[in-house]
């Protein structure tokens, strides 16, 4: 999983249109609306039937292992799943036969093609009077080779950014900088920049190497990895991630006097790939051709298994729709699962989705993706417009048996709907507790021991309820493609 890099401006685009949805609506009311009656048929709202068939789909799902036993499949028969790997195209043949085996009423592969990067091995050292070795591992689209010098830290990426070009030549850069550990991940958006710009940074002073202190919570020996970028016109150099108490050991020796250390890696980038956006689909009572979308993503790092990063997602997501699929009344519309290509390299699966789908933009009623843990969902918020908020409203009070706030108003899409999102997308997001999230992503831990079968089953039950309502709503959520003028006001 990366940042929701998007999440911010496609949230502030949502507001503004908003605004200007809700204003247009009261000129239209003064203008062309007779009375109240006919203003109060274009509100969406959803039937009673369906609330009370959400209720007990909700009961039913919290008593499933469902999810779980899809998680436990995924990372027990293919494990890790790099993007490009031969496990990776196991994972796109496992997730086919998966929505098959559970009768979803249509399966199908989209193609993904992007970059392929492949990592091979990874050491460091420090070398003279206190030598000993560094855990650390090799950022996503790090070049390999092997580099020496001595170590210069900075405590943040602004400390480093503002040092005088070529002031590094021959040396390794290091920054130290701790991430903070927040419920909603928050702290992921300054840590993960150490990661995205500390490269570049490095480059720019002359640097011939770099190293961060992971971007992670735990205290645990295991390196966070990550995609990194390095700007357009630089010549990268090996960049990668310590372990967190690899990192405080290196600031210790530091304040002895100047180190020196050698740093081998074995990776890079090795011509492209081609993977698949895996989708199944149960297919909608009376409105087979508008689809709630849901998902997670197919691919993982390569130092765990990818549990909670994200194999998680796709056990929640295509259980909750399995179980939507079981009901004796299906809801109007189609719940469509997503299973993503590459998420973690730069959302190829989510960015070719939007492409290939642009044109069936307002046929999408929703869309939601989990892509965050496996923790408790403990917040519900969409970027419904004024005419869908009774509606959103009613998806909110039959997610609080759950434990679950109406927060309106808060967060952004998920990584992967993100690009559709930006093109109009009405999205949800159901907030997953990620207190402990970070201690365990993008590392060796991020394994199948570390979840909580009743926290996954509560997950099913919010996605199950949240979909299912819906795709059952008389009347959208607003998915409109967005136009530029009045995304700005204008």
């Amino acid at each position: 999983m990366r940042a929701s890099l998007t999440a911010t401006a496609v949230t502030r685009r949502f507001t503004t249109a908003a605004a200007w949805g809700i204003a247009s609506a009261f000129v239209i009311a003064a203008s062309a609306i007779p009375n109240a009656a006919q203003a109060a048929q274009r509100e969406t709202h959803i039937p009673e039937s369906a609330i009370t068939t959400a209720a007990q789909l909700r009961e039913n799902a919290l008593k499933s292992r469902l999810g779980y036993e899809i998680t436990e499949s995924l990372t027990t028969e293919v494990g890790a799943r790099l993007a490009g790997s031969e496990a990776d195209a196991r994972a796109v043949a496992w997730a086919k036969a998966k929505f098959e085996q559970f009768g979803f009423d249509k399966v199908w592969l989209e193609p993904v093609t992007f970059p392929k990067w492949e990592r091979r091995s990874e050491r460091a050292e420090v070398l003279g009077r206190n030598a000993q070795a560094l855990n650390l591992t090799a950022l996503g689209g790090s070049p390999g080779g092997t580099v020496e010098g001595e170590v210069v830290r900075f405590a943040d990426l602004a400390a480093l950014e503002a040092v005088p070009a070529g002031s590094l030549a021959g040396k390794i850069a290091f920054i130290d900088y701790a991430m903070e550990r927040a419920r909603d991940g928050s702290g992921y958006g300054p840590g993960s920049r150490v990661r995205s710009r500390g490269p570049s940074a490095a480059i720019r002073a002359g640097a011939i190497g770099y190293l961060m202190r992971s971007a992670g919570t735990d205290s645990h020996r295991n390196p966070h990895t990550g995609i990194t970028r390095f700007d357009e016109g630089l010549a990268p150099v090996p960049s990668a991630a310590l372990a967190v108490p690899d990192a405080d050991q290196l600031t210790r020796l530091l304040a002895l006097g100047p180190q020196r250390v050698r740093v081998a890696l074995d990776c890079g980038w090795d011509g492209s790939a081609t993977s698949h956006n895996v989708i199944g689909e149960i297919t909608g009572a009376s409105k087979p051709d508008d689809v709630v979308l849901i998902g997670g993503h197919l691919d993982s790092w390569d130092l765990g298994t990818g549990a909670i990063d994200d194999g998680a997602g796709i056990g929640i997501t295509m259980a909750a729709a399995k179980l939507i699929g079981e009901l004796p009344q299906r809801p109007a519309r189609t719940i469509r699962v997503v299973a993503f290509a590459n998420e973690e390299q730069g959302l190829y699966g989510g960015k070719a989705y939007a492409q290939a789908h642009a044109a069936d933009l307002a046929r999408h009623q929703i869309g939601a993706e989990s892509d965050f843990g496996a923790g408790r969902i403990y917040a519900y918020a969409s970027s419904a417009p004024a005419r869908a908020l009774a509606a959103d409203k009613q998806i909110a009070d039959a997610l609080a048996p759950l434990g679950i706030a109406y927060e309106p108003g808060t967060g952004g899409p998920g990584p992967d709907i993100s690009p559709f999102a930006a093109d109009g997308l009405a999205w949800a997001r159901l907030a997953q507790d990620g207190t402990d999230y970070f201690d365990l992503h993008h590392t060796p831990d991020d394994t199948l021991d570390k979840i909580d079968p009743a926290a996954l089953a509560q997950n099913v039950a919010a996605y199950a309820v949240f979909a299912y309502l819906a795709a059952s709503a008389e009347g959208d959520f607003g998915s409109e493609a967005i136009d530029s003028a009045a995304g700005s006001g204008d």
